[in-house]
C-alpha cells in the first residue's frame, strides 16, 4: 500500500507517519521511485505498536525508540525484559535511599531473584521512604499484599509471553506488555478499589 492508504488504514496522519520514519521508529518502505514507497502489513503493525507506546504507555520518542530497538534485536528475552523495564522506569540513585526503606523492600522480596539495581526494587524503596517521611512508616499489612499481587501479575505476564509461538511476537509482548501492562494494572486497580469500597462501605438506602 502507498503512504496515503497506510494513513487511512492506520488512522494516523501522513505527517505523523513521515515523522516516525525520520525518527527511525518505522522502517522504510520498499522504494518504487524517487518519491514513492510501498508499505506492507508489518508497517501497519509497527504503527499500532508505536501508537500504543506513545499514546497509552506515555513514552517519549526517545524511550519508544529504545524499546522498539529491543524488539528488532536478537537479544534474549531476559535481556529484552531488562531493557524494557529500565526504559520505562525512573532512574533512582540507590545511594540516596534510606537503609530502612531498602531493608523493608528486601524483606518483602525475600526469596525472589531480584538484582540489587532492579528498578522496581529501588522504586519500591523510594515509595516506602516517602511514606516514612510522611509519618506513616508501618506498612506491614499493606506491602505484602501488593507483593503477592505483583507476583501473580508477573506470572500472568510470562504466561502471555509463553503463549506466543515466534520470537518476534514474544519479544514484542515483552516490550509492549511491560509498558501497557503498567497502564492496565493501574486501570484495573481503580476499578477494583471502587468495587471493594462499595462492598465495605455501602451507600445508605434512599429514604
Amino acid at each position: 500500500m502507498r503512504m496515503a492508504q497506510l494513513s487511512t488504514t492506520s488512522g494516523i496522519p501522513v505527517a505523523t507517519i513521515k515523522y516516525y520514519l525520520r525518527e527511525g521508529l518505522l522502517p522504510a518502505g520498499e522504494r518504487q521511485g524517487p518519491n514513492q514507497s510501498l508499505y506492507g502489513p508489518e508497517h501497519l503493525r509497527r504503527l499500532r505498536v508505536i501508537r500504543g507506546l506513545l499514546e497509552v504507555g506515555g513514552l517519549s520518542i526517545a524511550a519508544a525508540h529504545q524499546v522498539i530497538d529491543a524488539i528488532d534485536s536478537d537479544l534474549g528475552l531476559s535481556h529484552t525484559f531488562d531493557i524494557a523495564q529500565r526504559t520505562v522506569s525512573p532512574q533512582i540513585d540507590g545511594a540516596a535511599l534510606s537503609p530502612e526503606a531498602v531493608a523493608q523492600v528486601d524483606a518483602v522480596l525475600s526469596g525472589w531473584h531480584v538484582s540489587p539495581d532492579n528498578p522496581g526494587r529501588l522504586a519500591a524503596a523510594r515509595v516506602l521512604q516517602t511514606f516514612a517521611e510522611l509519618g506513616q512508616p508501618d506498612l506491614s499489612g499493606w506491602v505484602p499484599g501488593y507483593a503477592a499481587a505483583a507476583l501473580a501479575v508477573a506470572e500472568a505476564d510470562l504466561d502471555e509471553i509463553d503463549a506466543r509461538t515466534d520470537r518476534e511476537s514474544k519479544t514484542e509482548m515483552v516490550v509492549v506488555g511491560t509498558v501497557l501492562g503498567d497502564a492496565l494494572f493501574a486501570a484495573l486497580r481503580r476499578a477494583a478499589q471502587e468495587h471493594v469500597s462499595a462492598r465495605r462501605y455501602p451507600a445508605p438506602p434512599n429514604p
